[in-house]
């Protein structure tokens, strides 16, 4: 009989020690703010620093009169396309073709301002680039660049092509002839969507430009 009530004692003891712990946890818990039973909450991945997107207008940009273009900046892996103006005087077409080529480099080889940067806006294109009509001998609408289009890296000669492609200096198929300041042959240059998305990766396609 004593066996019986002594073994009954410690499985009660056992008992109230299991309820007490528990219960000693569920307090531990509710004082740190923590609810045993809730899952954690999902508030979805980090916002992206590049979003690639401007606001309005400058208001230095808008004061400028000139030729509404747009140029290509590089933004994260891709080129995106900016609005600008150059300032082109009246003149001979030819002459024109060339002036407005030479204002686009301008503008490319511009720092981006403070909320293009912000943005994530960046560009490739070295600063004092120029350009030049065609020597004798090449395609009547080439253009040479101070620096050998070879001797650019890929999303440089990305965004000059994707601009000018875009742009008055473009030919009416919507390829641009690029030469460089040596006496080799001028290329056909094209735009694509591969290059637009992949500049570094992905040079814009050419072919070889025939005289006339």
């Amino acid at each position: 009989m004593n066996v019986r009530r002594t073994t009954a004692r410690s499985a009660a003891l056992r008992g109230g020690r299991g309820l007490l712990a528990a219960g000693a946890l569920g307090v531990l818990l509710a004082g740190c703010g923590i609810r045993a039973t809730e899952v954690p909450t999902d508030f979805g991945p980090a916002p992206s620093r590049v979003h690639c997107s401007l606001a309005e207008p400058e208001v230095s940009t808008q004061a400028v009169r000139g030729l509404p273009v747009q140029v290509f900046l590089l933004c994260g892996s891709s080129l995106v396309a900016v609005d600008r103006t150059v300032r082109v005087p009246d003149g001979a077409a030819d002459a024109r073709r060339v002036l407005v080529a030479q204002g686009l480099l301008d503008e490319l080889s511009e720092v981006p301002s403070a909320a293009e940067r912000e943005a994530g806006y960046t560009t490739r294109v070295r600063p004092g680039t120029t350009v030049s009509g065609p020597r004798p001998g090449d395609p009547e609408d080439t253009l040479r660049l101070s620096a050998a289009p070879g001797s650019l890296s890929s999303s440089a000669l990305a965004q000059i092509v994707c601009t000018f492609t875009d742009s008055a200096a473009a030919e009416s198929d919507g390829s641009v002839i690029l030469g460089g300041p040596d006496a080799g042959r001028p290329r056909r240059y094209k735009c694509t969507d591969e290059v637009r998305s992949r500049p570094g990766e992905d040079e814009p396609p050419s072919s070889e430009a025939t005289e006339g």
